[in-house]
């Protein structure tokens, strides 16, 4: 099971993690499906979560999910992490999670490993914060 924090953008489903649901936007309608936006974290790190169909509709704040076979990529601008085609998520608890704000990982900017064209590296802190989800002060 991963840290968000130790998360990197790539076209894989391979991600298994489990966070706490912190803030959830308003469902959007593409065509046939909705789709809504989620500030998610962990005790290491927060990142955006897309919620895709009926599941907009099945997790609240409060919520602590599992996601399985998960994917961060880039959907329309913007850096995400979801379940995608092959993955799942779930519930498996509520509240009781330590987690933190920031880094937010989707507010990072990512660009490919010098090294290795199909890894990607940090290379600028967009906002610490959620721009999407600003922090109550």
């Amino acid at each position: 099971m991963l840290s968000i924090k130790d998360i990197v953008p790539a076209a894989l489903n391979n991600i298994t993690t489990q966070f706490i649901l912190l803030d959830k936007g308003k469902v959007a309608t593409e065509g046939q499906s909705k789709t809504c936006l989620a500030l998610v974290a962990d005790e290491s790190a927060a990142v955006h979560f897309q919620f895709w169909g009926e599941e907009c509709d099945l997790f609240k704040p409060g919520d602590i999910i599992r996601l399985t076979n998960g994917i961060f990529s880039y959907n329309r601008n913007h850096l995400l992490l979801r379940a995608g085609k092959r993955g799942s998520i779930e519930k498996v608890g509520e509240f009781t999670m330590t987690y933190v704000e920031t880094p937010n990982i989707s507010e990072m900017r990512w660009v490919p490993d010098a090294n290795n064209s199909k890894k990607y590296v940090q290379e600028a802190v967009i906002s610490p914060y959620s721009r999407i989800f600003p922090p109550m002060l």
